[in-house]
């Protein structure tokens, strides 16, 4: 069974190698450059891509009601996303000490590069800078609740989840008492800081 797993597993790491190579070759069909991290796109690309922005009032003037109506209940989220931001990063900062867990980086989840295409306007730039904010900060929520789940209870549920975290498939079987009392250290031991 463990080798049918570790067979499952390998065919998804070349998948998500494949998936890395279809973004490394996005760079060169949309000719733009990362640099320590930095998007850049040539003046040429620029003027082309600004060609293709929606002016703010058309844009304003055109867009659906739902979409308008919809707006404030939609950052109105901001708040409370703000507050997970704060009271995640204190709780790993704080309970991750105790227990001698590497802690997460949170800036690795905080991707906003948006803001540098030209073909967006200004209101769909702040939309996109929420959105990389609000789903960076689940994401760095997620990893810092996998690891507190490595740390606490590595046991698959006996119910599926849908798309469950990366540490989740190492984790013991449902219902394998031995094996969650022998590799319980083991899980907790490849949390430590170094």
């Amino acid at each position: 069974m463990a080798a049918e797993l570790d067979k499952l597993l390998d065919q998804i790491y070349q998948l998500r190698e494949q998936i890395e190579q279809y973004f490394k070759d996005a760079e060169q069909r949309f000719r733009y450059s990362l640099k320590d991290g930095r998007v850049a796109f040539s003046d040429t690309i620029k003027a082309e891509h600004k060609t293709h922005r929606k002016p703010l009032l058309a844009y304003l003037l055109n867009a659906r009601l739902s979409s308008i109506i919809s707006a404030p209940v939609i950052y109105s989220m901001i708040v409370p996303i703000c507050l997970l931001d704060l009271m995640i990063t204190c709780y790993q900062k704080l309970c991750f000490r105790f227990y001698r867990i590497s802690t997460v980086c949170r800036s690795e989840y905080m991707v906003n590069d948006r803001h540098k295409l030209a073909y967006l306007n200004s209101i769909e730039k702040i939309n996109c800078a929420y959105c990389g904010y609000a789903n960076g900060v689940i994401a760095y929520s997620r990893e810092i609740l996998s690891r507190t789940e490595q740390y606490w209870c590595p046991i698959r549920h006996a119910n599926r989840i849908p798309d469950a975290h990366q540490r989740y498939t190492d984790f013991c079987d449902f219902g394998d008492a031995q094996g969650y009392r022998t590799s319980l250290e083991q899980h907790r031991n490849g949390l430590k800081q170094e």
